[in-house]
């Protein structure tokens, strides 16, 4: 994607949390998903190196894992999975604290898998409140 490949990444979450959620439990579907994030601290590092890029904006496995998790998480409903959707966005673009100081130093697969992992806990953290707050 070379027009806002984040987002594309992102938006490749929502087939990987059908597939868990049609095939798998919630122990599988986060076992899956904790393999999928090492795999990926390996992938993004090898791609990273190769590209001379320690975070190369084509890489979106960070994306595609960190919203799947997020999804796993959220109520179900299109509003829900929506606003799931602009909120994982918004952090990842945005990369309130401490997100954009672990994104500046750690150059490497992991760094690139725990920024993304540090916006879908601030998504989850934002979706438990308004689910406070309605009273869903």
């Amino acid at each position: 994607m070379p027009f806002a490949p984040g987002t594309a990444g992102t938006l490749l979450g929502f087939p990987l949390y059908w597939l868990l959620a049609t095939y798998g439990t919630l122990t599988t579907s986060l076992a899956i998903l904790a393999a999928s994030f090492i795999l990926g601290i390996w992938a993004c590092g090898a791609t990273g190196r190769a590209l001379g890029v320690a975070d190369h904006g084509a890489m979106v496995w960070d994306e595609v894992v960190a919203f799947a998790l997020v999804l796993v998480f959220t109520p179900a409903g299109w509003a829900w999975q929506a606003g799931a959707f602009l909120l994982f966005r918004f952090f990842d673009i945005v990369k309130p604290p401490p997100i954009r100081y672990f994104d500046r130093r750690l150059k490497s697969g992991f760094g690139v898998m725990f920024d993304d992992l540090l916006a879908a806990f601030y998504t989850l953290l934002v979706i438990a409140l308004i689910k406070t707050l309605i009273g869903a």
